[in-house]
């Protein structure tokens, strides 16, 4: 979820990320521009392997979310250029924000609609839902948890777990390995994996399935899973009770309703519930990276010398002509041993121009990565600029749990 968030009177566009406590500003150069005043050196950590990460601590800064002021507001502003979203969800991501919205507000997500709304406590009314129901937050250091269950295999049990709501997170559940629970991924059906970036480092860790997610009643099946390694989440783990996160993945099967003041969380099952889940089953990952300089070619009608168009006529000419536009470059960076992607001779750095004879030019990130998590089997031709050559690759798509150690 990418909500606009006014700084300063400057507008940005902010992750609502749940997980974190204040405010987290990045990828900015000009904080001249920010007028951030009251400012403090300190150091911050987060998930992945590294170390803690400076960042300047800033008070007393004017943040306006819709109609929602804050004059008093905290912010925290990281200078490490690594830590970027940017590239990877393909539009201009410049911080993340979440509690300092969620404490003081009743919140609604309508993943459907595609819209969020604020309310004060003391204004909002639950309106009567049939189909909705309302569970208990746990509120850890500023974090949400909430209460689930699940099943490993076809053969486990059913394991209560408490789950991060992370709605900064696109992955579905992350579960944290336990061996005296038989928390583990399922023999045979993993793969190792890049997760995600924390503010201390990368994350990587395995891949699998499970068979069943629950929520109170609702139980989603078939589920994608990621078991990060221990070191990236040594400080996640402080909290004893914690056993992984649920993400977007999931939550966008849901219109939710949060409700920080009085401790509960609201899920209604929308139109995304029962969709399977897929995995990007090419081993291609993509980033958004710069721009291209794009020939297009567009046709007008010629007209006379009073300017009237000869559309009416019975001849016709039309005249050809052309504009140069910048367009996104769709950009691997990295490639899955013994994937699809990468047996069939793509390398990193190529950059997609057409995939199944469809440009790239008009689409999206989340457009082209579509392609890459279709079914099993499925054909994909993919054009790509090599320095300057354009090269062509087909390969089909492949169950990425066909193998002992696949991908």
């Amino acid at each position: 979820m990418i909500i606009p968030v006014e700084l300063n009177g400057l507008e940005l566009s902010f992750i609502l990320d749940s997980g974190v406590s204040r405010p987290i500003l990045f990828n900015f150069v000009n904080t001249d521009s920010l007028q951030i005043k009251d400012v403090e050196r300190m150091y911050l950590r987060g998930l992945g392997a590294g170390g803690m990460i400076e960042a300047l601590k800033s008070k007393n800064n004017f943040v306006k979310v819709g109609d929602a002021i804050n004059v008093n507001q905290d912010i925290f502003v990281v200078f490490d250029s690594s830590i970027n979203f940017t590239p990877r969800l393909g539009v201009p991501i410049h911080g993340i924000i979440g509690y300092d919205i969620f404490k003081d507000f009743v919140v609604e997500v309508n993943y459907s609609s595609r819209y969020i709304k604020l309310y004060k406590p003391e204004n909002h009314e639950y309106k009567e839902c049939k189909k909705c129901r309302t569970f208990p937050l746990t509120i850890n250091n500023n974090k949400p948890f909430i209460e689930g269950r699940v099943k490993i295999d076809d053969q486990g049990t059913v394991m209560p777990v408490k789950l991060l709501i992370d709605t900064g997170g696109s992955d579905a559940l992350w579960l944290f390995e336990d061996k005296e629970r038989n928390i583990m991924p399922p023999e045979g059906m993993y793969f190792e994996d890049f997760l995600g970036k924390g503010l201390s480092g990368d994350v990587h860790g395995r891949r699998s399935k499970i068979n069943s997610f629950y929520i109170g009643e609702f139980r989603l099946k078939d589920v994608n899973v990621a078991f990060p390694d221990s070191t990236s989440i040594s400080y996640a783990k402080r909290f004893k009770e914690r056993n992984g996160s649920i993400s977007g993945e999931i939550l966008k099967r849901f219109n939710i309703i949060f409700d920080y003041p009085n401790n509960k969380i609201t899920l209604k099952k929308n139109s995304k519930f029962k969709a399977p889940f897929y995995y990007n089953k090419s081993g291609i990952v993509l980033e958004q990276i710069g721009f291209r300089v794009v020939r297009e070619k567009s046709t007008q009608n010629t007209v006379d010398n009073y300017g009237r168009s000869n559309e009416d006529n019975i001849t016709i000419n039309l005249i050809d002509t052309y504009r140069y536009a910048l367009k996104p470059a769709f950009t691997i960076v990295e490639l899955r041993d013994n994937s699809p992607g990468k047996e069939c001779g793509l390398l990193v750095d190529d950059i997609i121009i057409s995939i199944n004879g469809n440009e790239t030019q008009g689409m999206t990130l989340e457009d082209v990565n579509g392609y890459l998590s279709n079914r099993t089997g499925k054909l994909v031709k993919i054009k790509v600029d090599r320095d300057g050559r354009l090269m062509t690759f087909k390969f089909k798509l492949r169950d990425v749990f066909q193998r002992k150690n696949p991908q």
